[in-house]
């Protein structure tokens, strides 16, 4: 063709869409990803224009660019029925990505064609702009986007949102988007151990610009059961129900408002009626895991426990973890639920399994691997009556310098293990000098050589122990 192949290269990277925003296919299961996708469609006609969009691209991920043409189709539509007034400007998006579909396919001609679209608009739109152009509307789709992709892409969708917002202030979408990604990032942030400005003041923001959207009057409610005001919060929840039975994102969240409040009969049936409307969705099967697990947990209070239905909650547990597991392969923190369910159930080699399984995978995120050595030194400490391979693993989680809610457990656990046994008068050397390491791992360096002193009291040639207080020694 007579199109050069770096050049249009070039121009396509300066294209602002799906292809160029770094969302990669790494951090979302895109089975998962397509079905929630296509539920939103189903539900939330507002967004279809969004939603079409970043189907293409995760059908070009799936290797099924046809497909991928299909639904930029379908967006076009969307365009022309929702903005007929302003096709050019709100098309640029789907432009870039069918320019990007095109160049994938070997499709040159086609793929110019489109870029030539974008620019030659831009170009109206703008005597300075060199075919790259910032609308509003264009940051809020990329925030859409990233949030779509999951947790590792909530401060780019914040930042998103509010470049959209510095245009138009009062925009409902986008304060909407705005209060999601800042609602997402703080629930995150005690994983993180980051500090975060407080979501309550952009959801009711949020709340006050969209009074018909219940998805944000939930996530509201569950801000306020957060710090305490559940009543409030649950008056919101009671209004949503009224003004949207049949929605299930709404109805997730009620569900979980319930859940969280220790209503689980009735948590358990809200997430029913929405996996009814959305059978694929993975955080519903997920949900209604925790909920079966969380009855196994209430029913071995019990003094005798009926086997039976003790078996049945778990096969329920099961069955609902192992389908977040397949359709959703990173959905990480299930594979310790699943875990965890098989111990409850007494079925210890599966729960080994489980845990093995995970912990030998090379992509599993700082967070959720503390996590899981936090869940797998309990089933070694409680189910396998094993002190010195559950002090083995959470320290293995302490090892990994990621602040976060499952390292601090990690800690807190194998602290208190140690000190147990060295005040039951059980503890040797060794327990003294984990207990150093700990403090070490930890920073507290003076507490950590008070340690190795008194361990090197108990053996005096252990050599480690004097290499570690030697090394702490002149690194204070």
């Amino acid at each position: 063709s007579t199109i050069s192949k770096d050049s249009l290269k070039t121009s396509l990277l300066n294209l602002e869409c799906h292809f160029t925003w770094t969302l990669l296919k790494e951090h979302v299961g895109l089975e998962a990803l397509e079905e929630t996708i296509l539920d939103h469609i189903k539900f939330v006609v507002e967004h279809n224009i969004t939603d079409y969009n970043i189907l293409s691209y995760v059908c070009h991920l799936k290797n099924s660019n046809e497909e991928a043409l299909t639904n930029l189709g379908k967006a076009e539509e969307a365009i022309q029925k929702h903005h007929p007034g302003e096709i050019a400007r709100r098309s640029l998006v789907t432009w870039g990505n069918y320019a990007w579909i095109y160049y994938h396919m070997q499709r040159y001609e086609e793929a110019q064609t489109y870029v030539s679209k974008v620019e030659n608009s831009c170009k109206k739109f703008s005597s300075t702009a060199h075919g790259k152009i910032q609308f509003p509307e264009i940051y809020a789709e990329q925030g859409w986007a990233l949030l779509r992709f999951g947790r590792n892409y909530n401060r780019r969708a914040k930042d998103c949102f509010e470049n959209a917002l510095k245009s138009e202030p009062d925009n409902p979408d986008f304060n909407t988007g705005y209060a999601i990604a800042v609602y997402r990032l703080e629930y995150n942030s005690g994983w993180y151990g980051e500090d975060m400005p407080s979501c309550l003041e952009a959801l009711e923001r949020a709340v006050e610009l969209n009074p018909k959207n219940t998805t944000i009057l939930a996530l509201l409610a569950l801000k306020l059961q957060q710090l305490h005001r559940g009543n409030e919060g649950e008056r919101y929840i009671e209004e949503g129900l009224q003004k949207t039975p049949d929605f299930p994102v709404f109805l997730r969240y009620a569900a979980n408002f319930y859940r969280k409040k220790g209503q689980v009969n009735k948590a358990m049936e809200i997430f029913k009626k929405a996996l009814a409307l959305t059978p694929q969705s993975v955080f519903l099967h997920h949900q209604l895991g925790l909920c079966y697990k969380f009855k196994m947990l209430q029913l071995k209070k019990t003094r005798y426990i009926p086997q039976e239905k003790l078996e049945n909650l778990m096969q329920s547990a099961i069955f609902h973890f192992k389908t977040v597991i397949d359709k959703k392969p990173v959905f990480f923190s299930a594979y310790g639920d699943l875990g965890n369910t098989y111990a409850l159930g007494k079925r210890y080699e599966e729960a080994e399994k489980t845990f093995q399984e995970v912990l030998q995978r090379n992509d599993v995120p700082c967070a959720d691997k503390q996590e899981i050595y936090f869940n797998y030194g309990n089933f070694q400490h409680f189910d396998m009556k094993s002190e010195s391979k559950a002090i083995k693993y959470y320290i293995e989680g302490l090892k990994i310098e990621n602040d976060s809610f499952g390292r601090k457990k990690c800690s807190e656990a194998v602290e208190t293990l140690l000190k147990q046994k060295i005040r039951r008068g059980l503890g040797d050397a060794t327990d003294i000098g984990t207990l150093g390491l700990v403090h070490n791992l930890n920073g507290k360096k003076q507490e950590a050589i008070e340690c190795y002193k008194k361990a090197i009291a108990l053996d005096p040639n252990n050599e480690e122990y004097q290499n570690a207080l030697a090394d702490l020694q002149l690194s204070i």
